[in-house]
């Protein structure tokens, strides 16, 4: 009789500048969505782990917001969550979207990640959009400037290369029990993950109308007896001028947003959902220690 083969369980973080492709890197491993994505810069604010399986070996994948130069306390906590998130990782992998580079938050990564012990990889995106030669001279000039264990060319849209790095970082996995059950696919509770999916239908609607600073705050979560489940959340935004064009003339912006929402919300949870909206204005909120609890971020000072 043959031994059952033994498990391997490890985590790698998934850093970068702000929209090279790392939450849809993420989604794409998984096999689904855990990650919430956008044209928007710095879509991803906390620390969100995916978990992808491959055979016998679990990957805690940790979906990390986009390292950039902060300015603010919400720009500091989202940097230090994305640096928290590398801590005892297994692998490193440096997403990079070779196309637009974003070479002056790229720059600081890779001197930072030089002196890091753990084993980094380079991983170039959006390969489908970008020309070969450039490419391969781009790999060797980044590979220089870090000690990258490998490198990958992928395109986390299309699924191109994904399969092929998504096993090559299973065989660099310690031996290990699973930690998480083998039907999970990420740590975030299904209140935090709904406010995400609210989050995002404002950007994918709204796009340059919302500046950044909004957030979506989860409320109440109640189970009915039904089987369906009452979410409540409230929109934030800075300004009343911003407050209108969340609504929108009658109300209708925000019905749809609660309306395409709800539909991602109800196919995710495979049961029926009543989601409810409303808006607040506060001047200050990306200042409240709360509200970052609430989010899924640290207070930074």
């Amino acid at each position: 009789m043959t031994s059952p083969k033994q498990q391997q369980c490890g985590f790698v973080a998934v850093i970068g500048a702000p929209n090279a492709g790392k939450s849809t890197l993420v989604n794409a491993m998984v096999g689904q969505k855990v990650a919430i994505v956008s044209a928007k810069a710095q879509t991803t604010r906390a620390r969100l782990m995916g978990i992808a399986l491959e055979g016998d070996t679990q990957m805690i994948l940790v979906d990390t917001p986009g390292i950039f130069a902060p300015r603010r306390r919400l720009d500091r906590a989202m940097v230090s969550a994305a640096w928290d998130g590398t801590q005892a990782a297994d692998a490193v992998l440096l997403v990079v979207d070779p196309v637009k580079q974003r070479r002056h938050e790229l720059e600081p990564l890779l001197e930072t990640l030089a002196g890091r012990p753990e084993r980094k990889i380079l991983v170039l995106n959006k390969v489908d959009v970008a020309k070969k030669e450039p490419l391969l001279v781009l790999a060797e000039e980044l590979t220089g400037k870090a000690d990258f264990a490998e490198v990958f060319f992928v395109s986390a849209q299309s699924g191109d290369g994904v399969p092929e790095m998504k096993a090559a970082l299973a065989a660099l996995m310690p031996q290990g029990d699973w930690i998480y059950p083998e039907d999970q696919v990420s740590d975030a509770s299904e209140r935090l993950m709904a406010a995400e999916i609210t989050r995002e239908q404002l950007y994918k609607q709204l796009h340059e109308e919302l500046p950044y600073d909004s957030a979506v705050r989860p409320e109440k979560y109640v189970e009915r007896k039904d089987g369906s489940v009452e979410i409540h959340q409230q929109i934030v935004v800075g300004r009343d001028t911003q407050r209108a064009i969340v609504l929108g003339k009658g109300g209708s912006r925000i019905k749809a947003i609660g309306e395409a929402a709800r539909a991602e919300l109800t196919d995710l949870l495979g049961r029926k959902v009543h989601l409810f909206l409303h808006v607040k204005v506060s001047e200050n909120w990306s200042e409240d220690k709360e509200v970052f609890e609430e989010i899924g971020l640290d207070w930074v000072r």
